[in-house]
């Protein structure tokens, strides 16, 4: 009798929670930045103050990224818990309506009635609020909230991506300084893309050109602002 092997499935949707805000994280750190040094150098500034400026600008931002993803996932684990506790209540009040309205929505997804019933019958007898914030509500372990890491995720990446332009700055001519800074930006851009979409099981090609474009039109914008303020100044 051939062995039988027990191989379980790893689905990349299982990193949804973390891998979101790591991109989010690191390509916000190396546009925002990018695009504030790129200002400020348009602006005639000296590499001091162009330095000062980016881990100015790379500090406010990771405790920005941290306290704005925390403060989101938060209110999302908020909701969270609030229908729970009003499933709670449901199940506890009326337990035959609930289980009725866990077999309706199997009897939608395909199944006859009379199975429908035995299935949510079984369910709710292992864990009845288990199986309606799955089945009813459409919550599970991998996409629930987790303010905690989301935050610490996005402050660590976006510290990280800012990090790369920054170095530019000290490595460039300050003569050349926009030129090398956008170039490797928009290098280091296509190459957080190609992460991404490699880690997320996602298109390579489509999700390099979206990051680099936006990233290459804010540090346009920027640049382009910083310029007429310096001409003005």
């Amino acid at each position: 009798m051939p062995r039988l092997h027990h191989n379980p499935e790893r689905h990349l949707v299982s990193r949804i929670g973390w891998l979101r805000a790591a991109v989010l994280g690191a390509n916000d750190g190396i546009v925002s930045t990018a695009s504030l040094i790129v200002g400020v150098a348009a602006a005639t500034a000296t590499q001091s103050d162009i330095l000062i400026a980016g881990v100015a600008g790379l500090v406010a931002g990771a405790m920005s990224m941290a306290a704005g993803e925390y403060v989101s996932v938060s209110s999302q684990s908020d909701t969270e818990q609030a229908d729970l506790a009003r499933e709670t209540q449901e199940l506890r009040d009326n337990p035959a309506s609930e289980r009725e309205e866990l077999s309706e929505i199997y009897v939608r997804r395909g199944l006859d009635r009379d199975l429908a019933r035995q299935v949510a019958a079984q369910l709710m007898a292992k864990s009845a609020l288990g199986a309606h914030a799955q089945d009813e509500l459409g919550m599970s372990e991998i996409t629930s909230a987790r303010p905690i890491q989301a935050a610490l995720t996005s402050a660590a990446t976006f510290a990280i991506g800012a990090a790369m332009p920054l170095l530019m700055v000290v490595v460039a001519p300050n003569d050349q300084l926009v030129w090398v800074v956008s170039g490797a930006s928009l290098a280091f851009l296509a190459l957080l893309g190609a992460i991404g979409a490699q880690a997320g099981g996602a298109n390579m090609l489509r999700a390099t050109a979206r990051v680099t474009f936006w990233g290459a039109l804010a540090m346009a914008l920027t640049a382009g602002i910083g310029a007429l303020f310096g001409t003005v100044v």
